[in-house]
């Protein structure tokens, strides 16, 4: 699942840029680069880093007024992270890859209600509280864009929007990305109660297996729900 895993993330981020008008593919790298929007503005490699590859990244980075994250999948097992060190990138937050195998639906308390974003107002909305629980912003011109691709949850308790989620699926894979809580809904449990929420809209969909990247401080949820970890994402910036 590991390569699954990474191919809907990555693909998550080329639907993003291309409908922006916002994705490249060169020769060595390929990047998403959105404005007014600090997501997904990610470049990455489709093969192990190599000096070469990464010298070109850094001549793009260094032009580029836009700061960019380059994440690093260590599945290689050649320790090719270490030219990062001494290219002048520094770590900006590591991920855990973890997957699951989708069976029977999840039960749980149901305080919360949920809605897709289809308009503008649900658009606006989301874009508003999105950074209050990750702290950086996705442009509600993107959800917009990208809404019959990518299913963008709201979750309310009360009428008042207190979460979000995101889930983006690719072949049999439902990859769910961007559950986050406001901090002053934190600690009674919603997060756990927006997984099961799209793990079950994920089962009725089809999907077969689930995958996502954890923070090492929010994977202890994801393991109680039966993820498994995987492997790790560095992910850098040039400094």
């Amino acid at each position: 699942m590991t390569q699954e895993n990474i191919n809907n993330l990555i693909s998550l981020w080329q639907v993003a840029g291309l409908s922006m008008d916002s994705y490249f593919e060169t020769d060595e790298f390929n990047y998403s680069r959105v404005e007014n929007s600090e997501w997904p503005n990610r470049l990455w490699f489709d093969h192990d880093v190599n000096s070469n590859a990464l010298k070109s990244a850094v001549e793009f980075l260094k032009n580029n007024s836009t700061q960019i994250t380059v994440p690093y999948w260590d599945i290689y097992n050649s320790n090719t992270d270490g030219l990062f060190n001494s290219q002048g990138f520094d770590i900006k937050f590591k991920q855990v890859g973890m997957s699951m195998k989708l069976k029977n639906k999840f039960d749980f308390e149901r305080r919360l209600t949920f809605e897709l974003v289809t308009d503008k107002v649900k658009a606006q909305t989301w874009e508003e509280i999105y950074p209050d629980a990750f702290g950086y912003k996705i442009s509600k011109e993107i959800l917009l864009r990208t809404k019959d691709k990518i299913n963008y949850y709201l979750a309310s308790i009360n009428d008042k929007p207190i979460g979000t989620a995101i889930v983006y699926n690719t072949g049999n894979v439902s990859g769910i990305h961007g559950v986050g809580v406001i901090p002053s809904a934190r600690r009674q449990g919603f997060a756990d109660e927006i997984m099961k929420h799209v793990l079950n809209e994920s089962i009725t969909a089809g999907m077969k297996f689930s995958t996502l990247q954890a923070s090492d401080m929010g994977k202890g949820i994801y393991l109680r729900l039966g993820y498994s970890e995987d492997f790790i994402i560095k992910n850098f910036i040039l400094v």
